[in-house]
């Protein structure tokens, strides 16, 4: 028997899926066989063919990934998968906190399993095809394992956590969950180079040289205190370069790929590490931690009041989802979606905070004489992983956290 909630959650499901498909429909008309004037001096036909040939390949991936994904999700809904996966958990175990953290790992599992062929066709077949990737099988299956193995030690016991706040409190759970969770966000933003980056990557020290010395040059210059300056072997994944910024206080730490550095020349690092560090003179980090934190805290009292109390539970959805049986996990499941909404209108206003950053950082690179080297090395960048030189505007709002190509150049010249 369908519920009245049930079909909230399938209008909501429908309408964001419909939504991203126009916008990748129109993302997707507005391909140009016309190179723009600001980049034909770093781009010449075939170059510019083969990066429109590679949008083209990744939107129509995308598009049979995504409708492979929203049929899967229909067919949980329609066939009430979830209390079906919420039966074989309590046959399993009968814990509270137990039957929650296996039904999680099934539909994990699940979901690794089914999504699987699509990673690595991505990998192996496109990125291949388009000379990105570096990437051996046994890599690409180690990454996989580390990653599981990660999600059930910090997913499970995050998850565990919770449940038994829940279970202990009561609907005020929210306020010790979010101590909790703005705790462990502090601690990941502070020590993932130092513990997560190192099951995934090597980071050395930038030796001394001339990169180094220009980099410390500048730092001294804009009173920038240069304690962690790293390398990563990026290049044992993929061709792509990238540099970023990462830590608070004396954590803080600067790290460039290592085909950053086969790719851009010595003041065009300078520029790019100059946008990294106009973050941090902007209080970006700060900024966008903060609004975070807000989020997750609004979130869990909105959960607390959809799960309703432990001893009662939410009966209306579970009988959404197929069952007479309340349970926590049928509550995280129903109001992720039933935040759909809520999550959408926040993620526009989080991508338009992020852009206005990005200009921001922008422009204390060019504030301190780097402007052009920095427009150099976007340029650069932008060529050498085939990026969209073109989205169309509306596509750019709703998904974008940067400005494009041809935006962040125009800001860097006016």
């Amino acid at each position: 028997m369908y519920t009245t909630l049930f079909w909230i959650i399938i209008a909501i499901l429908v309408c964001d899926f419909v939504l991203e498909t126009v916008l990748d429909y129109l993302n997707g008309k507005q391909v140009s066989l016309e190179l723009p004037d600001e980049v034909k001096d770093i781009y010449d036909a075939e170059k510019y063919k083969k990066q429109q040939e590679y949008f083209k390949t990744n939107q129509k991936f995308g598009t049979i990934s995504d409708i492979f994904s929203f049929v899967v999700m229909m067919l949980m809904f329609f066939l009430f998968g979830f209390a079906f996966v919420d039966n074989i958990a309590r046959g399993m175990v009968e814990n509270s906190i137990m039957i929650s953290l296996v039904f999680f790992g099934i539909l994990y599992f699940a979901n690794e399993l089914i999504s699987m062929p699509f990673a690595l066709y991505k990998t192996f077949n496109i990125e291949e095809k388009f000379g990105f990737n570096k990437m051996t099988p046994g890599l690409f299956a180690m990454d996989t394992l580390k990653g599981w193995l990660m999600s059930i030690i910090l997913g499970g016991g995050i998850l565990a956590l919770v449940m038994l706040f829940y279970e202990k409190v009561g609907t005020n759970f929210w306020l010790i969950a979010w101590g909790v969770m703005a705790f462990i966000n502090i601690f990941m933003l502070m020590f993932y180079s130092n513990l997560i980056v190192p099951l995934f990557n090597k980071q050395t020290p930038l030796e001394e040289g001339e990169l180094r010395t220009e980099i410390e040059k500048f730092c001294q210059k804009v009173g920038y205190q240069l304690e962690n300056l790293y390398v990563i072997d990026g290049s044992k994944r993929t061709t792509k370069a990238n540099a970023y910024f990462t830590g608070l206080g004396s954590k803080k730490r600067i790290v460039l790929y290592d085909t950053l550095m086969d790719t851009l020349t010595t003041e065009e690092i300078v520029a790019v590490l100059a946008h990294e560090i106009g973050h941090y003179k902007h209080k970006h980090t700060l900024f966008m931690l903060i609004f975070s934190l807000l989020n997750i805290g609004v979130m869990l009292f909105l959960l607390s009041i959809a799960l309703g109390e432990p001893a009662e539970g939410n009966m209306a959805i579970a009988n959404a989802l197929g069952s007479n049986i309340p349970s926590f996990h049928f509550g995280v499941i129903v109001f992720g979606i039933l935040y759909t909404p809520i999550s959408f209108l926040l993620g526009i206003g989080v991508n338009v905070l992020s852009r206005k950053n990005e200009y921001q950082a922008d422009t204390f690179a060019k504030e301190n004489g780097l402007g052009a080297p920095l427009g150099e090395a976007l340029k650069k960048l932008s060529v050498s992983t085939l990026s969209n030189l073109n989205p169309h505007p509306a596509y750019v709002f709703f998904n974008y956290s940067h400005p494009t190509l041809l935006q962040r150049l125009k800001n860097l010249n006016d």
